[in-house]
């Protein structure tokens, strides 16, 4: 593995690439620390720091920590993920959308259009949110985060958040674009890894303190090592349904005749089921810290983190939310559609009807695998939080996030490598690394 990273700067196409990246992603780490006009930086790190168990702590771990320093992008990329989750889901119910989408390039260069606008008109709607929801906001000691409250204070929220996130936007696309790897899973990735040393800073602290013993960090390391190799095995995991193609003569040749696979991933639905489970059930316990309401309040702690009816009701979100994600962007009768136009067919399988629902009847079983473990990493930390008395938080959203995208990265290293007529990571002999689609 070390003689594949020695040949990385040998590349110059692939290390242009890299130091384009690394370039962007600095470029965006700078931004963090610039403070929207008008808000207190200390106050609402005071804030943002009793809540990380809340909403407003998930969002700032997916904003790398912007939502803690209020700075111009706050909003991160959240709505860029959320437009094009709602352009998937609309394609499924808009013919017009739907006829796009099998336009090829033409088709998705107008769905990248429309999700752009999208992205723009969410942030504006989330920014008036966060300025009236920042008006009223005050720490412990009843200090404002906002100096001088009013209309202009809204608009010049709005415009801030909104210029940010266009520019986090662009930023994404352009490192996918000539870079290395899935620009907006990157910039996720980045904020996620770069909240890391802290953590072990404020770890260490806690074991001077006497209050983490050494041996219950050692142990939730093993477990922590154990958990990361399963969320690799089954981020690499897919079931392969074998594909033949008959031969077809055109002209004088004597086309096709060759035997291939459909790869079905165990994770279809990649991080979509957690971080929506996630939001959801937070929501009750945010509204509560700002809603003086004794049902709220009950109904929150009903809800706690850690209580096993949480659990239960968090392992079904997911599980919903696998399948439901999953039937939206994966379509069997395409599939099916698909290969048989161009003359493939699953042995034993009549082309057609019959294949598409093979294809979906294995994809059941393999989403109820891929929905289980999603549900085991994402209730683990909570299970060591309170059994171990951890006090840091160990979230297995950001995990799927980071391993996920780590392998996609390395996947495409190791393709401009094998390109290249240099071995892979794993030498010669050893297994190709396959990355997976990011959500």
């Amino acid at each position: 593995m070390a003689g594949g990273f020695v040949n990385i700067p040998k590349i110059p196409e692939l290390r242009k690439r890299l130091l384009f990246t690394l370039g962007l992603l600095a470029v965006y780490r700078v931004g963090i620390f610039i403070t929207s006009p008008g808000c207190d930086r200390e106050v609402m790190s005071r804030i943002v720091g009793t809540a990380n168990q809340g909403l407003l702590g998930l969002v700032n771990m997916f904003s790398g920590g912007a939502i803690e320093q209020m700075s111009i992008f706050a909003l991160g990329i959240m709505p860029y993920i959320s437009s094009s989750i709602i352009l998937q889901l609309l394609t499924v119910v808009v013919p017009t959308l739907e006829r796009l989408k099998k336009e090829g390039d033409v088709g998705q260069k107008k769905i990248t259009q429309y999700t752009r606008y999208g992205t723009i008109l969410l942030s504006i709607v989330q920014g008036f949110g966060i300025a009236a929801f920042l008006e009223g906001l005050r720490d412990a000691s009843q200090t404002p985060v906002v100096v001088d409250p009013g209309i202009g204070f809204k608009l010049m929220t709005v415009i801030s958040l909104t210029t940010g996130t266009a520019f986090i936007m662009w930023l994404g696309e352009q490192i996918t674009e000539r870079g290395i790897g899935n620009g907006m899973s990157l910039i996720i990735f980045a904020g996620i890894v770069a909240r890391i040393p802290s953590a072990i800073i404020s770890t260490t602290q806690l074991m001077q303190q006497d209050i983490v013993k050494p041996f219950t960090l050692a142990l939730v390391g093993i477990i922590m090592v154990a958990v990361i190799g399963v969320v690799v095995f089954f981020e690499r995991g897919q079931r392969r349904i074998p594909v033949q193609y008959a031969k077809r003569v055109v002209g004088r040749r004597v086309m096709g005749g060759q035997a291939t696979h459909l790869p079905l991933k165990v994770n279809m639905a990649g991080v979509i089921p957690p971080i929506f489970a996630s939001s959801i059930l937070m929501f009750p316990a945010t509204i509560a810290n700002y809603v003086d309401s004794p049902w709220m309040r009950d109904f929150s702690a009903v809800l706690d983190p850690g209580a096993w009816l949480y659990n239960v009701v968090y392992v079904a979100l997911i599980i919903f939310f696998c399948y439901f994600y999953t039937a939206v962007t994966f379509n069997p009768v395409d599939v099916a559609d698909n290969m048989k136009k161009s003359g493939g067919y699953i042995p034993g399988i009549r082309p057609g009807r019959r294949t598409a629902d093979y294809i979906e009847r294995v994809l059941s079983r393999i989403t109820l695998g891929g929905a289980i473990y999603v549900s085991a990493i994402c209730v683990i930390p909570t299970i060591l939080a309170k059994n171990f008395d951890v006090q840091f938080f160990f979230g297995g959203t950001a995990l799927l996030i980071v391993v996920g995208v780590a392998l996609d990265t390395v996947q495409q290293i190791e393709s401009h490598l094998i390109t290249r007529h240099y071995t892979g990571f794993t030498g010669p002999k050893g297994p190709r690394i396959r990355g997976r689609r990011t959500a």
